[in-house]
């Protein structure tokens, strides 16, 4: 593990694995197969509340029925807030395309009509966020075998996981973490 500031722990996963999507290989498996839907942060599910009639044209007619019966959000076997699932299956905002699972919520965004480019535990991962003490959190990396090509392909572009998610990263944290990840991930100690 290595401190980044008084608030932010990063573990060495994160620093020196390697990973970069390969939707042609995983088909967006990560939106279908788990047990339960997405994280949600509060702000998050206020959104989902105020926005999902938006994502309705790229949902599937079995999503908008599920989060319709279920709600815009669940709670999860451990009471924290998720993205409802359609019959267990995929995320209920998931749609497919050429045979790819992707995310209406995104789709919404991409179209200029979502405040939400999706839930910060989709567009984080595979950094998953543990919260330790205070206000400390750790940003651990998430190795699921589902992700398998993202790793291989991660390790023959040499692209480490912050580098991956370097967008997300300044996005949710700022430039100065980003930086000081960069730093730690470059100058080992």
């Amino acid at each position: 593990m290595i401190i980044i500031s008084d608030k932010i722990i990063v573990s060495d996963g994160v620093l020196t694995g390697h990973f970069c999507c390969d939707l042609p290989v995983c088909k967006g498996i990560c939106c279908v197969i788990g047990e339960s839907g997405a994280p949600v942060t509060s702000d998050e599910s206020h959104l989902l509340e105020r926005e999902w009639e938006r994502y309705i044209p790229f949902m599937q007619n079995k999503g908008v029925r599920t989060v319709k019966t279920q709600g815009p959000w669940v709670k999860d076997c451990d009471d924290d807030a998720v993205t409802p699932l359609i019959e267990g299956g995929e995320c209920a905002y998931a749609y497919f395309s050429d045979g790819n699972c992707m995310c209406a919520i995104e789709k919404a965004w991409n179209e200029g009509i979502s405040s939400l480019r999706k839930p910060m535990s989709c567009w984080l991962y595979p950094i998953r966020i543990q919260k330790l003490s205070g206000d400390t959190i750790g940003l651990n990396y998430h190795q699921s075998y589902l992700c398998g090509g993202a790793r291989i392909l991660g390790e023959k572009k040499k692209v480490r996981v912050f580098e991956f998610l370097k967008e997300p990263l300044i996005h949710y944290f700022g430039q100065e973490v980003y930086r000081a990840i960069e730093e730690a991930a470059n100058n080992p100690v």
